[in-house]
């Protein structure tokens, strides 16, 4: 068959038939969403098993309470850095990043107690 001008056979029918689109913005954004907040939840939990290990031995020296306190920081930080980039309102994004840097201050009010 020879095409037309229009990008179409003889019948009227396309050349190529379109390609579904499988993988949208939108998709990707929901995805994207989705597994933030799993691994942000799952990350948040992560926490436990050094407080306990920490409490169970009594020992904080083995945990450096410098990285501890950066992490708070950056946690802290990163929480009013989203608040503010979303007009001062907070989502998911700003309670995670408050989750995360209150188990950090957890974690470094436990090494303290223990080191000190």
């Amino acid at each position: 068959m020879l095409p037309t001008e229009n990008g179409t056979d003889h019948h009227g029918r396309p050349l190529h038939a379109p390609r579904p689109v499988l993988w949208t913005r939108a998709r990707y954004l929901v995805l994207l969403t989705w597994s933030f907040t799993f691994f942000s939840s799952v990350r948040v939990l992560s926490y436990l098993p050094t407080l306990w290990a920490i409490h169970a031995s009594g020992d904080s020296g083995q945990h450096s309470l410098l990285t501890w306190s950066t992490w708070l920081g950056a946690n802290l930080t990163m929480a009013a850095w989203l608040h503010e980039h979303n007009d001062r309102r907070a989502n998911r994004a700003v309670a995670v990043n408050l989750a995360n840097a209150l188990m950090c201050a957890l974690t470094v009010a436990l090494i303290a107690w223990y080191r000190f």
